[in-house]
């Protein structure tokens, strides 16, 4: 651990870091079944909220009760910050808002994917079926998918009004000025925040210890997700992180360690796919089955595993390590022969 210090009263739903850091632990559905949000007070006691966390009673009732063992009103919630788009982090944006009045704040390319994904106008829930329609996913399970998209908006609702963080520009926080640094494949327009003076940054997803980031290949988004992962992470090893504050699981200080060994993870994970197109031409669906062989339990991991699958196929292809065609309506992956 990079600080080492860490205070959590009994029975309290927060833990107090060093440079007053306040760490809430926010329940959410298996397979992770819970996510950090964190808490920044000001010296007049205004308090910024990063990552709220999914929307349920349940999360709903976790801050109610910090906010009690604090001491603090909603009103005393001046600002609301969001690292990125996906509903664990995401969801109460709108709900926390309703009750503060405050301003929620993320990256204008955060915002398009909220757009994209479930905005009025968002095709998602059509369009993630048939994308993965045409990568091999049978109807079956295509149809679940459909369902399973369906149900993430009561995870969501309602949404925020949105104000837009510029990343690379001083952004106050908690009494102190933290450096916006935006980055992607896991979910573009992230962006994890780093304090120069303490060495702490809140990464969000961008950087978790134990687990890997999913990268998902998406309809509509960036359509190089992995090279864009991969970028961000180097960009953020040149960061002297002394504490890593993560999305999910502890915060840690092996900052730059971490990130080599999930560099290693993609590239290890990119010869696996490689090598799983030797002895002939693979759908993404297959290729996802065996990379994630006896990993995946339900819709929900399926649609990550399927999209980082892809991620991984499509990064071969930039390579230069294979290429895709489509056929009737399936889009299959070949190794290039002398790869």
């Amino acid at each position: 651990m990079g600080s080492g210090n860490s205070r959590r009263e009994d029975g309290a739903r927060h833990r107090l870091w060093e440079n007053g850091v306040i760490q809430v632990h926010v329940p959410m559905a298996p397979p992770l079944l819970q996510m950090n949000g964190y808490v920044l007070r000001d010296e007049d006691g205004g308090l910024t909220v990063v990552d709220p966390g999914p929307r349920s009673r349940e999360s709903e009732k976790v801050w109610e009760e910090v906010l009690r063992q604090l001491g603090a009103s909603w009103k005393a919630v001046k600002q609301i910050v969001v690292t990125h788009h996906h509903p664990d982090h995401y969801g109460l944006a709108g709900w926390l808002q309703e009750r503060s009045g405050c301003r929620v704040w993320m990256s204008k390319r955060a915002h398009a994917e909220t757009e994209l994904m479930w905005g009025p106008a968002s095709k998602m829930e059509s369009a993630l079926p048939a994308f993965f329609a045409r990568h091999g996913m049978p109807p079956q399970q295509t149809a679940e998918l459909k369902e399973h998209q369906a149900g993430i908006w009561p995870a969501i609702s309602p949404q925020p009004e949105v104000s837009h963080v510029e990343a690379e520009r001083s952004f106050a926080m908690g009494g102190r000025e933290w450096l916006p640094v935006e980055t992607g494949g896991h979910a573009a327009g992230h962006l994890s925040f780093f304090h120069p003076g303490s060495g702490q940054i809140l990464c969000g997803d961008a950087v978790l210890p134990q687990i890997s980031p999913n990268v998902s290949l998406l309809p509509g988004s960036d359509p190089e997700p992995l090279r864009t992962f991969m970028d961000g992470l180097s960009r953020l090893r040149e960061l002297p992180v002394r504490t890593a504050f993560p999305g999910h699981r502890e915060p840690f200080g092996y900052f730059a360690d971490r990130i080599d060994r999930l560099l290693l993870h993609h590239e290890e994970r990119l010869d696996a796919a490689e090598s799983l197109l030797a002895d002939g031409p693979r759908c993404g669906y297959e290729v996802c089955g065996e990379l994630f062989r006896g990993r995946i339990t339900g819709i929900h991991q399926l649609r990550f595993a399927m999209s980082e699958a892809l991620a991984h196929l499509v990064e071969l292809e930039r390579r230069g390590r294979a290429f895709s065609e489509e056929k009737n309506g399936e889009i299959r992956f070949f190794r290039i022969d002398g790869c």
